[in-house]
Order: C-alpha cells, then structure tokens, then sequence
C-alpha cells in the first residue's frame, strides 16, 4: 500500500488511548498520515458545517475514501485484508479513511464513500474507534505479508 490517511475530528490528547495509537502507528510501515479537524464553536449546527468544511479539504480525488459509519457494513479482519489486497491489486494506492465526531458524519460526506465500514452495531467513543481503525491497519499489513499476528479462531 502506498499511502493511508485518516481524516479524523477531534485532538487526541496525552493518556492512554494516545499511547496506543502511537503504538499502532509506529508499526504500520505504510506512509500513514492522520489529520485531525476540530471546531471551537459551540453551536451543533456550525460545528457540523465547519468539521465538514475541514474533512472535505483532506479529501482527495484520487483516493478510495473509507468512511467509518455506523450504518456501514462490518467486515471481519481477513475480509478487511483482502479488500485492501483487492484494492492494492486493482491499481488503487490511495485509501483514506474517516471517522466523525461523537455527532457523527453529514450524508455530504458518506456519500463521498467508496465504502462505509462499521465495527460493528455497538457504538463506540471516536477517539477508540481511531485506535481500533490504526490497528485493524496494523493486522492488514501482517495478514498480507503472512505473519502471524493474526490467528484465525
């Protein structure tokens, strides 16, 4: 793969789910960049059009963009994997990837989705969902190089 974004609201600050994170980024030797967007307004109605402003100026033309919903589907890991081996395959080279805020995502920015990927019908806080994203990325790049990080059960 050559490129991962992820297109990301909110500022994930010192603590554990930070440190995690950076343990998973650290481990993905793709190029991985992860731009994070956030508002200061206060009204629900602008801090939705200014977080759709900013994830929509990361987006880019090129790329297959994954938006993480959860009116997604759930994929389990090796289907995940093989999705990014298919996409590899095909020529594509550029995944981003977009997790909305705890208001989630506008209909504007899903429908820009190549595929909406859910982790499942339980809801999760988006500062995790960021770190269960980084590691699925993680368990990716192992399944395809055949290490055993990834046990089927």
């Amino acid at each position: 793969m050559a490129k991962i974004d992820l297109i990301v609201v909110g500022r994930l600050r010192k603590g554990p789910y930070f440190d995690l994170a950076q343990d998973y980024m650290k481990r993905i030797k793709w190029s991985l960049s992860v731009f994070e967007v956030e508002s200061k307004l206060k009204d629900s109605i602008a801090v939705n059009l200014e977080e759709l402003q900013k994830i929509s100026a990361h987006i880019n033309d090129r790329a297959f963009v994954i938006v993480m919903d959860e009116k997604g589907n759930g994929l389990r890991s090796l289907d995940f994997a093989k999705t990014v081996q298919n996409l590899q395959n095909s020529g594509e080279s550029y995944i981003q990837f977009i997790i909305g805020g705890a208001d989630g995502l506008s209909d504007e920015i899903r429908g820009r989705a190549n595929l909406l990927l859910s982790f499942g019908q339980q809801t999760w806080p988006h500062m995790l969902a960021r770190v269960m994203l980084l590691e699925q990325i993680y368990r990716t790049q192992q399944i395809l190089i055949g290490h055993p990080y990834h046990r089927e059960g």
